[in-house]
């Protein structure tokens, strides 16, 4: 007997069994049912290991107690004892699976199945399971004896005597024997149906893949005929029947539980299609109006149950459409939406446990070998393999993949599918969630083999073969193209020119033979330079095929390579910093208005690194004003202080429109902004900054060239519009007034004179033409228009305001403030104006009506002629115009009362009339979503052409880039534009009534 205090020796040899409950397991054994046994060390050996030993011992007890009797009970354990096999096998399902020890104990005859081990037992086909099934004469039996036939394939499998292959293919086999008996069983209960027609079930997906996991939908497709003389409508109804009460056999929960789903909804149309069509039906079906998912669906079909010769026939009949698919029209957009990772419907706990649809998931692989099959098998029949593992074989036998990476990839899908098949094993059932407790993932690791430290080797290694499969999984698409151009002997097959190409179009390569060209210039050869871009470019190709226009991405890159290639810090930034390399690959294939910039000057790439050079974050006002000073202060003349000057315009626009473009598309390391109106205020607050930083300087250099230090007269630059505003786009003039001041004791005159060369100087030195793009400098808003001075006083400007001015003046220079000069003078020219843009009684009717008037002319004289009015961003419906004049009218009418109102700032004016009750929470939010939305196109517009645009491009690829930029996938064209007239429309029924009255 133990004194108190000690441990026995059977709790320490407990422990280091494995077992982790040692005194419950210690009562276990000091049992009833195990006492003929419990000192045996081969039972102990045995239990420790299996993948739980404190479950496998549970499950033996509750197997001996439910034995009809002591002779039964004796019988078992003595096999159990005396015979390794059974042992082995027995113990290791109880000590994987729950579920099947529950089974046992429930039948507890049942595991004789597992004693027998003859040859064809190791390997079972459906031949094997059909007898295994055959005395099943209702869907209870067929339970019984599905779960009979499962216990042994677990058997094999948790004993290794079958690998992950092997196993899924068995439980395919016993889906599809399973299917057989649960369609016999339909037909006897409905043996008038059955004569009337000929039924074939299809499987699909993974089952018609033969490479089923224990617990999954079985995905199936029926194919109907009449038989012989039969009415081919009444043959179909009888095959419906027929089908669907095949399907409630399997599916249907009974005593004995069920067995699978059994799943048709891959079906043409899906569930709102009929059940059981024709084979001509379904050939019409996918001759027009197939989607691209359905052809690689049926990569997977196979007949197994019911009319095979029918079902030969069907299969042979679709096979030459999935070989044609990659000919369609829509295949590539299809492509590009398919190869997005949809994970948003994970909850986002969710998402790192994922097996199946997270990053670095089963799916990744699949959907790869899927669409490589796809491109390349119409031409190559050696690749029309349902099975995964099969198919990335005879990839890597022809050359579509290289070798290195599809061992790489085999061994990463047989572990991540083994994990699933083990986590769903335990309590058989539909998961693809790794577990969190620590107890399920010691379990699954031991079962795996993991024994060491099975949580921590567990975790290891299912990270480390999710990140090989994140990170082959685009380079799979791109490396043998690579291979194809780089001229580098690799003793390996490789992709033909023809195949190359059409990879290439089947990634969205409008122009393959110009691609290939660019992948030879950059790939080819022994240089560093050549290895560090052969390294990089497989993944910068799937960003680049992400975007709109894979062909400019491309493009680009090459002419920055060849500009920057023999640069050291180039080629490192790229391989060594991580988000230095997709963000460059965004900004390339986004439009012409960033790379054009980054080409000026390609040394800029260095912003889009993480490190000290690097960074997208906009600077401010200030630091940008200093640099430019500084640099101002540093040039010999006017032009070298506006050259430079220009230049750091120039990086700034880029580091903008880079921002914009990573902060829309998303990046692995930074998702997708989900605030619209922070991107619109981040483009319009750091254009508006650049602007005034450029014009600061500009006004410095052109004075210290003319006049010194001193200007005869005080000079300031008033912000106009949306530079006034702070809500600049790419596109944007600066609009402005000029207004000045003479020095004492200086002639009004000479003032005048300088003041007028200093604007004239600025203006032509802004536009000089140079690698940097123009600033147009736009004075049109000061009084008189074109017909007035470009400069005035501060006095005549208050004579103006003060006998002249006109309601439409008032009303845009509610969007005045000083961006440069003088801040002394430019302070006291908005205390002049404040009274004009807030006046004390407010409007009157007729300034209203006036200002309502003005603005449904300027709608009817500026409207392009052709132009869709409803997508015009500026003038059509819930455009700028619409809330903007809205906004203004509320501040003209309440802004001497609303000090929030007393900004420049559209969505700042929007906001404050909301805060103190001037429109409701819900008109205002409708607004500021048009108003978001609308400057939103006129930025993606300018990044994507090259040049502004009011309205959404007519050509179909930069619609499409358009659309990217906005949040819309592939073949989402549409339903942007859709989505654009509706805000536009709601937004323009808040304009009616709060701006007209209506």
């Amino acid at each position: 007997m133990t004194g108190p205090g000690r441990r026995s020796s059977t709790f320490t040899r407990l422990l280091r069994h494995g077992f982790t409950d040692a005194s419950a397991a210690e009562r276990l054994l000091d049992g009833a049912e195990l006492s003929p046994v419990r000192n045996d060390p081969v039972l102990l050996e045995a239990l420790g290991r299996t993948a739980d030993p404190d479950l496998a011992l549970h499950g033996l007890v509750r197997l001996l107690e439910a034995q009809p009797g002591a002779s039964a009970r004796r019988e078992l354990l003595d096999t159990v004892i005396a015979a390794k096999p059974l042992r082995d096998r027995l113990l290791g399902v109880l000590g994987a699976s729950a579920a099947l020890a529950d089974h046992l104990a429930r039948h507890p005859r049942d595991w004789e199945a597992l004693v027998t081990y003859e040859p064809r037992d190791l390997h079972p086909g459906v031949e094997e399971f059909e007898r295994g099934l055959a005395e099943a004469d209702d869907p209870v039996s067929l339970r019984v004896a599905y779960r009979r036939c499962l216990l042994s394939i677990a058997a094999r499998d948790v004993c290794g005597t079958t690998d992950l292959a092997e196993t899924a293919a068995e439980l395919a086999d016993l889906a599809t024997a399973t299917l057989r008996a649960a369609l016999a069983l339909a037909r006897a209960a409905a043996s008038d149906d059955a004569a009337l027609c000929r039924l074939a079930v299809i499987a699909m997906g993974k089952c018609g893949g033969h490479e089923l996991n224990y617990v999954s939908d079985v995905d199936v497709i029926f194919v109907g005929e009449a038989a012989d003389g039969a009415d081919e409508g009444k043959a179909l109804r009888a095959a419906t029947k027929l089908a669907a009460h095949m399907m409630r056999i399997c599916s249907e929960t009974t005593v004995e539980g069920s067995i699978w789903p059994v799943d048709a909804n891959l079906r043409p149309e899906g569930r709102n299609g009929p059940l059981v069509r024709t084979l001509s039906s379904h050939l019409a079906y996918y001759q027009r109006w197939a989607k691209t998912w359905e052809f690689q669906a049926l990569l997977k079909a196979r007949p197994v149950a019911g009319d095979l010769e029918l079902g030969a026939e069907y299969v042979t009949a679709v096979a030459p459409l999935v070989w044609q698919a990659a000919e369609r029209e829509n295949f590539v957009p299809d492509v590009q939406k398919m190869r997005r990772r949809v994970v948003e419907n994970i909850p986002v706990a969710e998402v790192e446990r994922e097996l199946k649809l997270g990053p670095g998931g089963l799916r990744d692989v699949e959907f790869a070998v899927q669409l490589l099959q796809l491109v390349h098998g119409r031409a190559d029949a050696s690749l029309r393999s349902g099975t995964t593992l099969d198919a990335l074989q005879a990839l890597a036998a022809g050359g579509y993949v290289g070798r290195t990476d599809a061992v790489q990839l085999d061994a990463a899908y047989r572990f991540l599918r083994s994990m699933e098949h083990r986590i769903q094993l335990y309590r058989l059932r539909r998961t693809h969630l790794v577990p969190v407790v620590e107890g399920d993932q010691r379990r699954l690791g031991r079962s795996l083999g993991l024994r060491t430290d099975p949580v921590a080797e567990l975790n290891r290694e299912w990270k480390r073969h999710a990140a090989v499969v994140r990170r082959l999984h685009e380079k799979l698409f791109y490396r043998p193209l690579l291979d194809a151009v780089a001229q580098l002997p690799s003793g390996e097959a490789r992709l033909s020119t023809q195949a190359a190409r059409e990879r290439l179009v089947a990634l969205g390569y409008a122009d393959p033979a110009a691609a290939l060209r660019h992948l030879e210039a950059l790939a080819s050869g022994v240089t560093r330079k050549a290895a560090i871009q052969r390294t990089l470019l497989p993944v910068l190709l799937g960003w680049f095929a992400d975007s709109a226009d894979p062909d400019a991405g491309l493009l680009n890159f090459r002419k920055v390579s060849d500009a920057l290639g023999k640069t050291p810090w180039y080629l490192r930034l790229l391989r060594d910093e991580g988000a230095a390399a997709e963000n460059l690959a965004r900004v390339l294939s986004a439009g012409r208005l960033a790379p054009d910039l980054l080409m000026r000057a390609p040394e800029a790439v260095a912003l889009l690194g993480d490190g000290d050079a690097g960074g997208l974050a906009p600077r401010g006002r200030a630091h940008l004003e200093q640099e430019i000073l500084s640099a101002v202060g540093r040039a010999d003349s006017a032009v070298q202080g506006v050259t430079a000057a220009r230049g750091v315009r120039r990086r700034e626009l880029f580091r903008t429109a880079a921002a914009d473009i990573v902060a829309s598309y998303g990046t692995e390391a930074q998702p997708v902004e989900a605030d619209q109106g922070a991107l619109v205020d981040l483009v319009g607050g750091a254009v508006s900054d650049i602007t005034a930083a450029t014009l600061s300087g500009t006004l410095r250099a052109v004075v210290r060239d003319g006049w010194g230090d001193t200007l005869p007269t005080r000079f300031a630059i008033i912000g106009m519009g949306r530079f006034g505003g702070h809500e600049l786009g790419y596109g944007s003039d600066a609009d402005v007034l000029f207004v000045h001041e003479p020095r004492e004791g200086v002639d009004e005159h000479e003032a005048g004179r300088a003041a007028n060369a200093v604007v004239s100087e600025m203006r032509r030195l802004l536009q000089v033409p140079s690698a940097d793009p123009p600033l147009l400098v736009d004075a049109d808003l000061r009084p008189e228009g074109k017909s007035g001075p470009l400069v005035r006083t501060l006095k005549s400007y208050e004579a103006y305001y003060r006998r002249w001015s006109l309601g439409w003046e008032s009303q845009a220079l509610l969007r005045a403030e000083p961006v440069a000069g003088d801040e002394d003078l430019g302070r006291r020219f908005v205390s002049l104006i404040d009274p004009l843009r807030y006046p004390r009684a407010g409007l009157g009717d007729d300034a209203v009506r006036e200002i309502r008037r003005l603005k449904a002319r300027m709608e009817a004289e500026r409207m392009p002629r052709g132009a869709d009015p409803k997508l015009h961003t500026k003038l059509g419906p819930g455009g700028l115009s619409d809330v903007e004049w809205t906004v203004q009218l509320l501040q003209l009418r309440y802004g001497a009362e609303e000090a929030g109102l007393r900004t420049t700032r559209t969505r700042g004016a929007l906001a404050a009339a909301r805060a103190c009750g001037l429109l409701s929470e819900e008109d205002a939010a409708t607004l500021d979503e048009a108003w978001v939305l609308a400057t939103r196109v006129r930025n993606a517009v300018m990044l994507v052409r090259g040049r502004a645009g009011d309205t959404f491009p007519s050509d179909p690829r930069e619609l499409a880039a358009v659309g990217r930029y906005l949040g819309y996938g592939p073949g989402h064209v549409g339903d942007m534009l859709d989505d654009y007239r509706r805000t536009g429309r709601r937004a323009r029924g808040v304009v009616d009534s709060l701006f007209y009255g209506a």
